[in-house]
């Protein structure tokens, strides 16, 4: 074991391109997947980061926990700003105002301006075929605005604005699959992620800043505050994701599936669930019916990597 982690330790660069000294909730997933993913990046890099938790936590006149060129965007054009940054340091390559280099984009953002408010900005430069990485740090909900649901909130979570009460069951609609969608895009290089995996996140946004065109990762990040439960639950709470089925880890490479992590038998999903208070509402009949989807689903991008 010991060996064995002398040799991570040398795969891992060690200067931080995200500092400490943030304001980040106590356990906040989300600041360890930016952490990981940026020092996976290199310092080579523009990051572009929408409206959100990040932003808020690490960017407060005169301080920043970023030691990267950086820049803030709205909710709705993260995507947009980054192909015009992608597009604009070629332009200024060819004409000789900077010098050749592989200077990497990375837009980063949640769930809400990735799969609600900025889905069109992004739609559109996967299809025009920027250079970039795009990474959605999912946390299930709009928690910098006050826990409001998504559409990557799942089914049943209570939120503020889909409450759980006598008349009502939490979120009513299924969560939204934009791995698939950006696979539909026929994009090279799309993939999940995870912190409490964090040599395989690193590996993928390695992986995907080197393909040739757009590239998309969706990083689960365990929001202790917006889903209630305890800060020091955070690593667990990820590899419970994984684990249960709910959140699986896989990557798919020009169109070509292949799981990360594969369990013959997945964990029952109230090994999950019961540490949240977001879930606390729901009767076993609810559970399993949420135990059912998560499984076929689990089992339907199995088969698509031919594990099935």
């Amino acid at each position: 074991m010991q060996n064995l982690n002398i040799y991570a330790s040398k795969l891992v660069e060690k200067e931080e391109s995200f500092s400490p000294g943030h304001r980040a909730c106590i356990g906040c997933g989300e600041v360890l997947a930016v952490r990981l993913a940026v020092k996976a990046a290199g310092k080579n890099v523009v990051v572009v980061n929408a409206t959100g938790c990040m932003e808020i936590i690490a960017s407060q006149v005169p301080n920043t926990s970023w030691n990267v060129p950086w820049i803030h965007t709205l909710f709705e054009n993260t995507a947009a700003v980054s192909s015009g940054i992608e597009s604009g340091l070629k332009a200024m390559m060819r004409k000789g105002l900077i010098p050749q280099s592989d200077t990497n984009v990375v837009a980063i953002a949640g769930d809400g301006a990735t799969l609600d408010i900025g889905f069109q900005s992004l739609s559109g430069a996967m299809e025009r075929g920027h250079k970039l990485l795009y990474i959605c740090f999912d946390n299930e909900a709009y928690m910098n605005t006050g826990v409001q649901r998504s559409s990557a909130t799942p089914f049943g979570a209570s939120t503020t604005t889909s409450p759980a009460g006598k008349k009502s069951t939490g979120q009513t609609s299924w969560k939204k699959d934009m791995p698939a969608l950006a696979v539909a895009h026929g994009i090279p290089y799309v993939a999940t992620a995870n912190p409490s995996y964090p040599f395989d996140l690193m590996e993928k946004v390695k992986k995907a800043l080197n393909v040739d065109g757009p590239s998309y990762i969706q990083v689960m990040s365990v929001c202790p505050t917006g889903w209630r439960c305890a800060g020091d639950l955070t690593i667990r709470l990820g590899r419970l994701s994984a684990e249960t089925g709910v959140f699986p880890l896989y990557e798919v490479e020009n169109g070509k599936y292949k799981m990360s992590l594969d369990f013959p038998r997945l964990r029952p999903l109230t090994d999950y669930t019961s540490l949240q208070g977001r879930f606390r509402h729901l009767t076993p009949e609810m559970l399993g019916d949420i135990q059912q989807k998560v499984v076929e689903k689990y089992n339907e991008i199995k088969a698509k990597a031919g594990c099935g």
